[in-house]
């Protein structure tokens, strides 16, 4: 614990008092932070659904949850239905290679040229489990925090109209700030 400290002619000099373990617990820093932060790096139908079962779950629980999307994340949380928008010839190039919307995204395995994703889309439906897309929506509705990576949408040429609604644009500070009041960072 720091009792006091003194700066004379540059010198600094602090004087701090040893806490038993005990007592540590009871400081501020050593108060766990309960909140939970995703970082969304990958565009696969599996990886998101799984991104999005597990934040649905953390804020059923009344934690707060943060989603960063970066790089191919940005491609779940893009409108089905996108608004023209102005776009460079890179930002062009990606718009053409990269899935348009969360609807066209594929497995991280047996993909099978889209047949897997549709396949896995079928089976969960016969099954009553929730879409992708609805799994989102819960997300936003449970209060769930959409952070949009601004670097990454800058490099891939992916404008803020071309992203579903409610979603805060950030940059890696947006993110670092959430995770650390947050006892749980998961990479996905």
């Amino acid at each position: 614990k720091l009792v006091s400290m003194n700066n004379s002619g540059g010198v600094i000099t602090a004087i701090v008092e040893k806490i038993a373990k005990e007592d540590a617990s009871c400081t501020k820093s050593a108060i766990a932070r309960d909140n939970k932060t995703l970082i969304v790096f990958s565009d696969d139908l599996d990886r998101a659904l799984a991104s999005f079962v597990i934040a649905n779950g953390a804020a059923a629980t009344g934690k707060k949850v943060s989603i960063f999307f970066t790089f191919w994340g940005l491609n779940v949380i893009k409108k089905e239905k996108k608004p023209t928008v102005r776009k460079d010839f890179m930002g062009k190039m990606f718009g053409m290679m990269l899935p348009s919307s969360s609807k066209k995204l594929g497995l991280s395995q047996m993909n099978m040229g889209g047949i897997g994703s549709k396949m896995m889309r079928s089976i969960m439906k016969n099954k009553n489990v929730d879409s992708l897309e609805s799994l989102m929506q819960q997300a936003l509705d449970n209060g769930v925090e959409f952070i949009a990576c601004s670097m990454s949408m800058d490099v891939m040429g992916i404008k803020k109209e071309e992203l579903i609604d409610n979603i805060t644009i950030g940059g890696v500070a947006a993110y670092l700030d959430r995770a650390e009041n947050a006892n749980v960072n998961l990479f996905i």
